[in-house]
């Protein structure tokens, strides 16, 4: 592939101090996590005080930065190319290969930092009223803030090795988090078992790094000067025509393992329903905008590397699609015969991890990352719901047959927002699930693949029966069991949740742990609504996931579209020597480059949705024809 750089004049950007200081976000919890490590049980609220400070920082930082990006973005023309903030350090040297550390900071590392330190807000607030009086209260706040800023490292990461140390720090975090009452076995078990489940898939994020590096550092080095572990340099290196068949698509499976199994996609999701037994805070946290997200995250950060890889040679299907579209379809069924509302929850959650997934699958890259952004919303919304539910109604107890029914006579604002964020995830117009899971069903379609949009529709119609089921079982008809009054020890029998009451665990008496947790007066007055400081993040969130979609309603017109305008790479096509994957051979293409710096030449139309022969990796967008320029 020859190397042009064709003239034109330079644009200068605009950037800002939050956006040139990024980095700074995750160290704010970490310092925080050593603060309530050291000194939480000597402060007025036990350490807590710390980590909603810090959440707090993060997202005062994040939003500064996401400022910063918005403008950065609306100085720039239409068709040029949007430069993400690149800042690194070299760390150490191991035998010539330097290990660097920075940031990486663009219109994705934007949304999905607002969207961490916004709900680790929220649930950390929460936490202080649902976890009240916990004899390991201090160390809850302290495992929580720490796997915030694990993702929040993450998300930030310039290259694969800083990637990996947020990664696993999440994963070392839940475990920790998913046990917290560990004295009930249910929970240990559960413990591990997420812990090394993940694990399985963390032996090919390692393998897929190191082959990538190996394969990629001699082209990144002499054409961008940056590492082989170079976020930028393996996106780059991906699409430049320069990677063997072999090396791409070896590193590509290993990195997609890693990703299955941290999103909870088939075959490994069988760890996440059981995550459950956590704290619910930790649930909604989990699966809304943190762990299970990181995935997802990895696809999308690192696309071309997965989009050239995980083509199954001989057709247009990208395995990622497939994944995707089984996951849909068996949690979906699998949520309709859970009794545990939580549990069905987590399915919905592996269900739409899978749209992500089948999104990217087919080149919807922006669809994806915006099902991201609206997800988050509706399903911390739905978790903290249930936590709301168990805290003031069920006496701890989740399970929707034996304990609910009839609530939304006692909890109407619960009741209000479990509502909202049910459409949302069901997709009804006009809350926000329908702008971005409806739009990948619709770009899967576009794009070609018509087996796999039906797989999305007839998972969207799963989706809106078994939360009506949930919704159902849960708010209507006559209360029953601990909803009526009868106090028993539930939690108990379902094993994979104390739910503020471990003590019993403990101690065999249920209810002096629950006078021990400020619980006793729920026997006495029956189902209740909450508090404010587990009501307010409920409302605030159910108005998110009512209002968010418009950030992109692309049924509304272009001028709806502020979503794409801000997040998605643009001006990024570069025309290269590929492999045209259908037919086994080399061809022309023109792909989406999101990290390489290139220049504009001729115009072209890549269409307005995704193609399924490597001509346009991103969806409705005009994009100019390039060509390198270093």
């Amino acid at each position: 592939m020859s190397v042009v750089a064709a003239e034109t004049a330079e644009v200068v950007l605009s950037s800002g101090w939050f956006l040139e200081n990024a980095f700074i976000i995750p160290i704010i919890p970490a310092v925080a996590f050593a603060l309530i490590i050291f000194f939480g049980k000597r402060m007025p609220m036990k350490g807590s005080e710390f980590g909603i400070a810090s959440m707090v920082g993060a997202l005062v930082m994040s939003v500064g930065a996401g400022y910063q990006w918005i403008q950065r973005v609306n100085g720039a023309p239409e068709e040029a190319y949007i430069e993400p903030i690149i800042r690194t350090w070299t760390w150490w040297q191991n035998g010539g290969i330097p290990l660097g550390i920075g940031q990486h900071i663009d219109g994705l590392s934007i949304v999905i930092l607002i969207v961490v330190a916004f709900i680790s807000t929220l649930v950390q607030i929460y936490s202080t009223e649902y976890l009240h009086g916990d004899r390991r209260y201090t160390h809850f706040f302290a495992s929580l803030t720490l796997f915030s800023a694990g993702m929040l490292n993450m998300v930030v990461a310039e290259n694969m090795i800083q990637l990996i140390l947020g990664w696993e720090l999440m994963g070392l975090c839940s475990f920790m988090l998913i046990g917290h009452w560990w004295e009930d076995g249910a929970n240990s078990r559960a413990a591990l078992k997420a812990f090394f489940t993940t694990r399985t898939g963390d032996i090919g994020l390692l393998v897929g790094t190191s082959v990538l590096y190996f394969a990629a550092n001699d082209w990144t080095q002499k054409t961008l000067g940056v590492s082989g572990f170079s976020i930028r340099g393996l996106s780059a290196w991906a699409l430049s025509g320069e990677p063997s068949s072999t090396a791409i698509t070896v590193g590509a499976v290993a990195l997609f393992i890693a990703a299955i199994g941290k999103s909870g996609q088939f075959p490994l999701h069988t760890w996440l329903p059981d995550a459950m037994a956590g704290p619910t805070p930790v649930s909604s946290l989990l699966h809304s905008s943190t762990m299970v997200v990181a995935g997802v995250f990895l696809v999308a950060r690192i696309f071309p590397v997965f989009y050239e890889g995980m083509n199954i040679y001989g057709s247009n299907v990208n395995f990622i699609i497939v994944i995707g579209a089984i996951t849909i379809v068996i949690a979906a069924a699998l949520a309709f015969v859970q009794t545990d509302i939580k549990k069905v929850l987590a399915y919905s959650t592996v269900s739409q991890l899978g749209y992500m997934m089948m999104g990217l699958g087919a080149g919807a890259w922006l669809p994806a990352v915006f099902h991201i952004f609206t997800h988050a919303f509706f399903k911390a919304c739905l978790f903290l719901a249930a936590g709301s539910i168990s805290h003031s109604a069920s006496h701890h107890s989740f399970d929707m047959k034996k304990d609910m029914g009839g609530l939304r006579k006692f909890m109407p604002i619960t009741f209000g927002t479990w509502i909202v964020s049910t459409l949302a995830l069901a997709g009804v117009f006009p809350f926000s699930g329908f702008f971005s899971k409806d739009e990948i069903i619709d770009n899967v379609g576009y794009a070609g693949y018509t087996i796999f949009m039906w797989v999305g529709l007839l998972g969207a119609f799963m989706t809106a029966a078994y939360m009506t089921r949930a919704t159902y079982l849960t708010f209507f008809g006559a209360p029953r069991g601990a909803a009526a009054g009868e106090h028993h020890d539930e939690h108990d029998a379902h094993g994979h949740d104390a739910h503020d009451d471990h003590d019993a665990h403990a101690n065999h008496d249920a209810h002096a742990a629950h006078d021990a947790h400020g619980h006793d007066a729920h026997a006495s007055h029956g189902p209740r609504e909450s508090g404010p400081l587990i009501t307010i993040p409920l409302i605030i969130l159910a108005t998110l996931a009512m209002g968010s979609g418009l950030l992109n309603a692309v049924p509304f017109g272009s001028e709806w579209e502020n979503f794409k305008k801000w997040i998605e790479p643009r001006g990024q096509v570069v025309s290269v020597t590929g492999i045209d994957h259908s037919a086994g051979s080399h061809g022309e293409s023109r792909v989406i480059q999101p990290e390489a710096r290139v220049t504009p030449g001729s115009e072209s139309d890549c269409g307005k949705k995704a193609s399924t022969d490597g001509v346009c990796y991103a969806p409705q967008l005009k994009h100019a024809k390039f060509k390198w320029s270093k």
